[in-house]
């Protein structure tokens, strides 16, 4: 097996449920579920065995409706939220051999800080706003154990160009910038570490249409630059077409269809990717 075809994450049947469950729904009666959502207990079924594996360099789109579990999902990848059961692992965590949802919240810290980035929808959940841009990237620096400042002014210097934050501003709080200014400062903050793997969670929502084709281009330019893996997640099918290899399509709670993302976007099998497409078009 080369390198190429290990996987850098692999998803093995991750579930997270929000409620006790009962009966009932453990028992698989789909009478007493309303789409993802148990009229008897109240159980919400957020992520029902949801498997995926995401290669080097690849750029994984997943997207659905509000609702569909897809953010859940990312949450839980990044440990902002505990899975109910399910297995996770990364093939630069420990030879991909240990499941990162069982490891203490520690090493789980520790992934976060030098395998992963994120970006958050809402730039308030990834920034601290009244830092600097360039105090923002020195706080996951340092998290990760690096405490020369020197290093960490280059790095962050070297970031904000990336992203093309002008460097009169590096020193400017992101509160005072717009709101794609603020992605262009998490995604540089993401990326401090150099981790093989970034999550990015619907980060084009709410900003308007020139901002949000300058962000795509920026991900897109820095993806192939960089040859990072990235796990992308989007209820808008045009930005899953313009940066997704493959796609998986989520429907309450579940991974209801894969595949190459030209697959998804022209032969669509299930009828609600079939309507998710028709309204792309």
């Amino acid at each position: 097996m080369t390198d190429f075809e290990v996987p850098v994450l692999s998803v093995k049947n991750l579930n997270k449920q929000y409620g006790p469950g009962c009966l009932k729904c453990r028992g698989g009666e789909s009478s007493s579920l309303v789409k993802n959502y148990c009229q008897v207990c109240g159980t919400v079924y957020a992520c029902r065995n949801v498997s995926f594996d995401v290669f080097p360099g690849e750029v994984l789109g997943i997207v659905g409706e509000s609702g569909s579990g897809k953010s859940t999902l990312m949450q839980c990848l990044y440990f902002d939220q505990e899975v109910t059961s399910g297995e996770a692992y990364v093939s630069d965590y420990e030879n991909g051999e240990k499941n990162l949802f069982q490891e203490s919240s520690q090493q789980q810290r520790y992934i976060r800080n030098h395998i992963m980035g994120k970006v958050y929808q809402n730039p308030l959940l990834g920034l601290r706003m009244n830092f600097s841009s360039i105090g923002n990237i020195a706080e996951k620096l340092i998290a990760a154990g690096n405490n020369h400042v020197g290093m960490m002014e280059s790095r962050g210097t070297e970031l904000l160009n990336k992203v093309h934050i002008p460097v009169h501003r590096r020193k400017e709080a992101p509160k005072n910038f717009s709101g794609g200014m603020q992605q262009r400062v998490q995604i540089a903050k993401a990326l401090s570490n150099h981790p093989p793997l970034l999550l990015l969670d619907e980060v084009t929502t709410g900003l308007d249409l020139s901002v949000q084709a300058s962000v795509l281009d920026l991900i897109k330019s820095l993806q192939r630059e960089l040859g990072i893996s990235i796990v992308l997640v989007s209820h808008d099918l045009g930005v899953i077409r313009m940066l997704a290899d493959r796609t998986l399509v989520m429907l309450e709670g579940k991974v209801i269809e894969q595949g190459l993302t030209d697959q998804i976007l022209e032969d669509p099998q299930q009828p609600y990717t079939q309507q998710l497409v028709h309204s792309l078009l």
